[in-house]
């Protein structure tokens, strides 16, 4: 074997390695978006955790990746231990795909269906097309399509070079004998183990090792062990991933190495008990890239069957490994972890849940807010207070977290998501602090015994029934991403304005009678002034909601151009105008 081989070899193994990578991100970001709903249908039922494991890394061709994932909801509270555990089992079966697709290579046949059915053939057309959608697709979903074809096609080419690169090696005895120690378990253990730690992709190390099957030297007795250590190498990742993270998240990454270690000690013992007895012949001769399919699916098949009735016993384990606290008091969790940057449709779903959080903190603050205008009360003050450190809270950790989550390669949903949440995350923000200053107002009601005159009040009601119907509407059209629902929300916060308007023009009225004081007048103008900002934000979020499902994002030109002559639009301002109507100005007041 020359240098030149050597060369191949590497050459082959990048570009087999970055192949795989192209491809898991390709096929990572136009799955990412079922992602979240596949995860929100994840029940504790081990079955259905198994499956739903299975299905996502067979998708996105990576059980580090999924376990990672995996940790991440355990530690941001999208999942609990338990149904974690039979996730990672399933995502132990479902890499087993891609031993199988690069074992296509060792299909033998004349016939044309079975020719084409061979990598070596079938990945230049893959290339052609992928390259065709890649650079003359203006849509980012077939680019995405034509980027998972070329990362087939390379990786299948890295295979084939590293296959080529190591077939003089069948004829060199000391690798002849290399694979021969292995027979060793432990060796060929621990070689597994630390060849898929270093690459940290069991998938991966598979695929070398079909590739070095191609010499005739790996024999199945070598290759068994090779295999086990693989499963165990690949909690490498899921591990480091966990470092800094809540006790649960560390439990599930310790679940993932229980699991492949309980199962590759289990099978060994099992496995040379058997040979002893029946003397297995197949064990000396030589392994290809089918039967290293076999095996490595064999084991995990196996090794799930026997331990998934025993998940809780994994979780017990885990348990006794990091215990809790002797107080007993609950770890906070990160609001949003890190971990899920790298599957941005799921950190987008997660940043979405929580802005959803945020806005109803924000209604909620100013609703009680509200309500102490009309009846003082120390206790709802304070709760108030706190909510406003919570809301601020909010918009930091949103805000630094969608900045990272932008400069990530999203879908363009995913994307206009976060343009959205980035818009509208302040907007939130200053409904809390509205909040504030109605409860400050309220409070200089309440310290110096100050009383609107009946007039006054039942002015305040209809204002304050106007802005909490565009509050609740805007809350419920942000949640559901309801576009019917936000284009209620303008015509709303123009009677808000005419109101405002209205009432003020009164309020000097009485200013000039003497029916009010020019200290309540202060107080009554604060609580004008902040409700038609509340209702103007409540605006620019149903905007923001209409216009990113519309991909633009121009709110001065729509909103001229529904009140220019939307015949919607003006129905419902009709509508609202007689729901929300003040009484009428009595002479003197």
């Amino acid at each position: 074997m020359s240098i030149f081989n050597v060369f191949s070899l590497f050459g082959g193994l990048a570009l087999f390695l970055f192949g795989m990578d192209v491809m898991g991100k390709g096929l990572e970001k136009q799955a990412g978006g079922r992602l979240q709903i596949i995860l929100e249908k994840l029940s504790s039922k081990p079955l259905r955790g198994f499956l739903l494991g299975l299905l996502v890394t067979a998708v996105i061709q990576s059980s580090s990746a999924t376990t990672v994932m995996v940790v991440g909801f355990v530690n941001s509270g999208v999942m609990q231990l338990g149904q974690a555990i039979n996730v990672i089992m399933g995502a132990n079966v479902g890499t087993t795909v891609t031993a199988w697709i690069l074992s296509l290579s060792g299909l033998e046949g004349d016939s044309w269906w079975i020719q084409m059915l061979k990598p070596a053939n079938f990945s230049p057309v893959l290339a052609l097309i992928g390259i065709i959608l890649y650079m003359f697709c203006k849509s980012d979903r077939k680019k995405d399509i034509g980027s998972i074809l070329l990362g087939f096609a390379i990786l299948m080419t890295g295979m084939e070079t590293m296959s080529g690169a190591v077939e003089p090696l069948s004829e060199v005895p000391a690798f002849t004998r290399l694979f021969t120690t292995f027979e060793n378990p432990i060796l060929g253990l621990l070689a597994g183990a630390i060849l898929t730690g270093i690459i940290q992709s069991s998938s991966a190390s598979v695929g070398i090792l079909q590739a070095l099957s191609a010499t005739g030297a790996v024999s199945f007795g070598s290759a068994i062990p090779i295999i086990l250590g693989q499963n165990i190498g690949t909690c490498v990742t899921a591990i480091l991933s966990s470092v800094g993270t809540t006790k649960n998240a560390r439990r599930a990454a310790l679940v993932h190495l229980y699991f492949n270690v309980i199962g590759a000690t289990g099978f060994l013992i099992v496995f040379y008990l058997l040979r002893a007895i029946f003397q297995f012949q197949f064990v000396q001769l030589p392994i290809d890239a089918m039967g290293i399919a076999v095996v490595h699916t064999t084991f995990n098949l196996l090794a799930t069957a026997l331990m998934l009735p025993f998940a809780r016993w994994l979780e017990k384990l885990a348990y006794i490994t990091i215990p809790d606290e002797p107080s007993g008091k609950p770890e906070n969790f990160a609001l949003l972890d890190e971990r899920l940057l790298s599957t941005p449709a799921v950190a987008v779903e997660q940043s979405r849940n929580l802005a959803v959080e945020m806005a109803s903190l924000a209604r909620t603050s100013l609703l009680k807010a509200m309500s102490l205008t009309e009846t003082w009360d120390d206790k709802l003050a304070a709760e108030i207070e706190q909510s406003e450190e919570q809301i601020d809270h909010y918009e930091d950790v949103l805000g630094t977290y969608l900045v990272h989550l932008s400069s990530r390669s999203m879908t363009l949903d995913d994307s206009r998501e976060v343009s959205k949440l980035l818009n509208t995350i302040t907007d939130l923000e200053r409904i809390g602090d509205h909040a504030i200053n109605v409860l400050k107002a309220a409070r200089e009601l309440h310290d110096k015994q100050l009383q609107f005159s009946e007039a006054a009040r039942q002015e305040m009601q209809v204002l304050t029934g106007a802005v909490q119907e565009a509050l609740d509407k805007t809350l419920d059209a942000f949640r559901k991403d309801d576009v019917y629902l936000a284009g209620k929300v303008e015509p709303i916060e123009q009677v808000v304005d005419e109101l405002t308007r209205e009432l003020k023009a009164r309020h000097i009225l009485r200013l000039q009678n003497g029916v009010c004081t020019i200290e309540l007048g202060f107080i009554f103008s604060d609580l004008l002034n902040n409700y038609e900002r509340v209702a103007d934000h409540c605006s620019n979020v149903a905007v923001a909601v209409i216009e990113m499902a519309q991909d633009s994002f121009d709110t001065h030109e729509y909103l001229a151009g529904i009140k220019a002559g939307d015949a919607k639009f003006a129905q419902r301002l009709e509508k609202y105008r007689s729901r929300y109507t003040v009484p009428e100005q009595v002479d003197g007041e």
